[in-house]
């Protein structure tokens, strides 16, 4: 493993493995707070981030190791026409490891096949954000304690959600997973997925318009938001926002040990009387976002070894 790009470029095993580094790196911080001295990551954000960006940070940073980067396009060369590639290639001559995110679907492709070390995506447009899925699995994991036998509520945003088409092509791969797709007739989740994922490898699915008569089933809630940026027509993204809002009313419908993850940033699709709800993990998610990276860090740079003892 080189770069990460895609969720699908790690198997399960090598998920796995990266949950238990995450793991013991929770439970061992010291062991790790010299494991990248003398290491850079470059972190390329030509679209704005809060979560993904200052963790990465934050993971190097806990690792040992130092930062550089820029956190918008207008910030960087791109604004004077720079290629990605070439900023890539450029970047890669001061740092060891760079992580980007993107506007354009594939950018990071193109990013890795220029770069001299290795890539992470940091989310490219619509398609794909690989550590935001690890973020959620390593969640899952530490709440349910499995990924498998699972069944699994993606609510709102499923034609544009990044995050949600990501967690689905990396869970569709574990046992006795069941998907209930839950958003508007516009929203819904590409055919693409449908087709060539989910039918493809016989994961059981079900769609439906309604949040309330999901709720029962669920082990987990994915809550996405309605992103302004991903829409073409003000009008339709006015329209369709407030599609699904979750309240502590709501969840009285819902299994005690249920676990409700969110992405964030959140506009008003969970409601603040939510977050003192036991159930409530978004904020524990946030939180594991740093671990997960820094596990993944320590494996892109070759630092791991067996036992999770850094060097």
């Amino acid at each position: 493993m080189n770069h990460l790009i895609d969720i699908l470029e790690l198997s399960e095993q090598e998920i796995d493995r990266l949950i238990e580094i995450a793991e013991d790196i929770i439970a061992r911080p010291e062991q790790y707070s010299e494991a990248c001295r003398g290491k850079k990551l470059a972190t390329l954000f030509f679209e704005p981030s809060t979560r993904t960006r200052l963790s990465f940070e934050a993971a190097m940073y806990e690792l040992g190791g130092n930062v550089l980067g820029f956190s918008e396009a207008q910030s960087s060369s791109a604004s004077k026409g720079e290629s990605v590639a070439d900023t890539v290639r450029v970047v890669g001559c001061y740092a060891d490891i760079i992580a980007m995110r993107h506007p354009k679907e594939g950018a990071p492709v193109v990013a890795c096949q220029s770069s001299t070390v290795p890539v992470i995506n940091a989310g490219d447009g619509g398609h794909n954000h690989p550590t935001q899925t690890l973020t959620d699995l390593l969640t899952i994991h530490r709440e349910k304690g499995r990924l498998n036998n699972l069944t699994i509520g993606l609510c709102g945003d499923l034609k544009f959600g990044r995050t949600v088409h990501s967690l689905l092509l990396a869970m569709s791969r574990y046992e006795n997973i069941n998907f209930v797709l839950i958003s508007p007739e516009e929203l819904k989740i590409p055919d693409y997925l449908k087709e060539d994922f989910l039918m493809k490898n016989h994961v059981p699915f079900t769609e439906t318009t309604s949040l309330e008569e999901a709720m029962p089933k669920l082990d987990i809630l994915y809550m996405t938001r309605v992103q302004r940026e991903r829409f073409f027509n003000e009008q339709d993204y006015i329209r369709l926002r407030d599609s699904y809002i979750l309240t502590a009313d709501k969840l009285k419908a819902a299994k005690d040990d249920m676990c409700i993850l969110h992405p964030l940033p959140r506009v008003n699709e969970i409601s603040k009387d939510v977050d003192s709800d036991s159930r409530a993990c978004y904020f524990k998610q946030a939180l594991n976002g740093k671990f997960i990276r820094m596990a993944l860090i320590l494996k892109l740079l070759g630092l791991e070894r067996e036992g999770g003892k850094a060097l």
